[in-house]
């Protein structure tokens, strides 16, 4: 592509592409001035923006940023994680956090086949509230089938898990001192429940220090299990279209066998894990995949309407909140065997 082309393309892309920053700077600036979830802020701002999804000048640029940036922002989440947060860790937390991961991502799927909905439907809920809430959703959704409904189902699957993230918040710590859980347990169950990584640390300090320096860590060992589980869902959807295929398809019409973001991805935990990464390059980009998450939320939001989410029916709404009292059952029944 010469340099013309690319000074087109790029103006292009610009009015669109401006509109989801200024929505992003606005939802930023929101959710510091009242200590909000700046996820979710970007969401509902651009949604207040949809009558100008169809805009010829905008569509391209919010298509961009809704698919490209959010792209290049769940590759950057790999400066986030290391394997020496697993290790620091220990045995026993580890194997609930994992055994928590894991049932809630089935149990996910379970109910979504019970419930009538796509086995995909299932896994983007289950791995979004296993996992890290919002970020993973985005990370999940982009290696799951595109369909028709693909885009407003994960934007409520972000709606879902920043909710109620928020009321755990608010509710796990009072249940971990009515439970009259010590340091260790109440960190494993704040930091093996909570959706997002903000509330973790939100909940933990609630109670102390001390349970909330155990909280993040037990956080960030669900956080780094976002790579295997992405580079599962991405061989078993790759393998579906493969066996769906026509004995005639092209090949080129297949998913690749990792996608790029996605090697991206791993490739910056591993550089991160082995100490390649300076510290202060890691936190640029931790910030930076962080925004650019938001930006990708506002264009998806101006993508979707109040209505559109409507039309998903009650069976999401379930299935997230079932998911979430799951693992938190999962977890609390993990502690009370370390007790």
């Amino acid at each position: 592509m010469s340099a013309r082309d690319l000074a087109n393309r790029a103006r292009g892309l610009a009015p669109g592409v401006l509109t989801a920053v200024t929505i992003a700077l606005a939802a930023s600036f929101l959710a510091q001035r009242y200590d909000g979830p700046q996820l979710l802020f970007a969401l509902l701002f651009g949604m207040a923006f949809n009558f100008a999804a169809e805009g010829p000048r905008v569509k391209a640029g919010i298509d961009f940023a809704s698919k490209k940036i959010l792209r290049f922002g769940v590759a950057l989440l790999g400066a986030r994680i290391g394997l020496e947060q697993i290790a620091a860790l220990g045995a026993a937390p580890a194997a609930i956090v994992v055994l928590a991961v894991a049932g809630t991502i089935l149990f996910g799927w379970l109910l979504a086949r019970l419930l009538g909905r796509k086995a995909a439907d299932g896994l983007l809920t289950g791995g979004a509230v296993a996992i890290c809430g919002a970020s993973a959703a985005l990370a999940i959704s982009a290696v799951l089938p595109q369909g028709k409904d693909h885009q407003r189902f994960t934007l409520l699957t972000v709606v879902g898990v920043t909710t109620l993230s928020t009321v755990a918040m608010v509710l796990y710590p009072l249940l971990a001192e009515s439970l009259a859980l010590d340091a260790r347990g109440a960190a494993v169950f704040l930091g093996g429940s909570i959706h997002d990584v903000a509330q973790v640390v939100g909940a933990g300090f609630m109670i102390s220090p001390e349970v909330g320096d155990g909280a993040t860590l037990v956080k960030l060992m669900r956080v780094a299990l976002l790579v295997p589980v992405v580079v599962i869902f991405a061989q078993v959807y790759r393998n579906a279209h493969d066996a769906h295929a026509d004995a005639g398809a092209p090949a080129a019409a297949r998913p690749p066998l990792l996608p790029g973001f996605l090697v991206a991805f791993i490739a910056l935990v591993a550089l991160n894990s082995i100490g390649v990464v300076p510290r202060p390059a890691a936190a640029f980009m931790g910030d930076l995949s962080r925004w650019c998450l938001v930006v990708a939320i506002a264009a998806l939001g101006v993508k979707t309407s109040f209505r559109q989410l409507a039309e998903l029916g009650w069976q999401p709404v379930v299935m997230i909140v079932g998911e979430t009292l799951f693992i938190a059952a999962v977890v609390l029944g993990g502690v009370a065997l370390l007790r």
